[in-house]
C-alpha cells in the first residue's frame, strides 16, 4: 500500500496549477495527509498595481499564497514561500521536507516553446525525491476560462 502523509502543491497561481490543486487536496483527504502549498517567486512575478517595486511583489504574492486553503479544516495546510529557480527550489523543498507526494500541473508546451521556455514540470519529474502527480488542463477548455459543469445525481 502506498502510504502519503505529507503532499507538497506548488502553484504559480495558473488555471493549470489551479486544476492540480484539486488533485492535491482530494489525495490529502483521501489519505489523511497534510498540505504544503508552495510559491517560487521569480523576478517575472510583479505586484499588479505597482511592477516596479519588488518589495510590493513579494507582498502581494505572498499574501496570494496565504490565502489558498482547503474547504476542508482537518487537512493540516503550510504555506512556503521561496525566491529562485521554481523547479530547483521545488525539487529541494521536496527533498528537505521529506515530502511524499508533489502535485503540480503543467502548461503542457511543447516543440519550440517547450525549448526555449524549459518546463518546470519535467524538471520537477526528472529530479524529485518522490512520486510526482502532473495534472493538466482536459483538452479543448482554454487556460482563461473555467469549465462549465453541471452534476448528474443517479436515482438512489
Amino acid at each position: 500500500m502506498i502510504h502519503i502523509k505529507k503532499i507538497l502543491y506548488p502553484t504559480d497561481f495558473s488555471s493549470y496549477s489551479n486544476q492540480a490543486y484539486f488533485h492535491a487536496v482530494a489525495l490529502a483527504e483521501n489519505h489523511g495527509a497534510s498540505l504544503t502549498v508552495l510559491f517560487v517567486h521569480t523576478p517575472d512575478f510583479t505586484a499588479p498595481d505597482r511592477p516596479q517595486d519588488a518589495a510590493a511583489a513579494q507582498s502581494f504574492w505572498q499574501s496570494q499564497l496565504e490565502q489558498i486553503r482547503p474547504l476542508n479544516p482537518d487537512i493540516p495546510v503550510q504555506h512556503i514561500f521561496l525566491a529562485g529557480d521554481p523547479a530547483s527550489a521545488i525539487v529541494g523543498y521536496a527533498r528537505d521536507a521529506a515530502m511524499d507526494l508533489i502535485v503540480m500541473g503543467t502548461h503542457g508546451r511543447t516543440g519550440l516553446d517547450r525549448l526555449l521556455l524549459g518546463s518546470v514540470a519535467e524538471k520537477v519529474l526528472r529530479d524529485a525525491p518522490c512520486s510526482v502527480l502532473v495534472a493538466k488542463l482536459p483538452k479543448g477548455i482554454p487556460a482563461a476560462q473555467k469549465a462549465d459543469v453541471e452534476v448528474a445525481a443517479s436515482p438512489a
